[in-house]
């Protein structure tokens, strides 16, 4: 069973009814470090719009500012020059863990192909 909004993990941390290590909020994202990061850098971002899968997006303006805050972190955190990963999982064959569209900014380290 989906969960709900009400229940959602990631809609909790956007409201800050959850503490989460937030490196980056702005009027549309949230972005904060994975607690099981699996590299030097590992940011998740979340919009503050609740969908659960890439699939419930019936608003595609919501790709913009999550893109705006992959340019801002990559910028932070100084990925650019070496390169970075972005990672979206869609459903459970996709590997996706909270039902609440996320997206994987991961660095610091070489990443390998294929991804798993």
């Amino acid at each position: 069973m989906p969960e709900s909004q009400a229940d959602c993990l990631f809609c909790k941390i956007a409201l800050k009814q959850i503490k989460s290590d937030i490196v980056y909020e702005d009027e549309f994202t949230v972005a904060f470090n994975d607690i099981n990061p699996q590299a030097p850098v590992h940011i998740l971002i979340i919009p503050k719009t609740h969908y659960a899968t890439l699939d419930d997006v019936d608003d595609h303006g919501i790709y913009t500012p999550l893109f705006d805050t992959i340019a801002k972190i990559v910028g932070m955190k100084k990925l650019k020059s070496d390169g970075y990963r972005v990672v979206a999982n869609c459903g459970s064959n996709g590997g996706q863990a909270v039902n609440h569209i996320h997206l994987h900014v991961l660095g610091g380290r070489p990443m390998k192909w294929p991804p798993g």
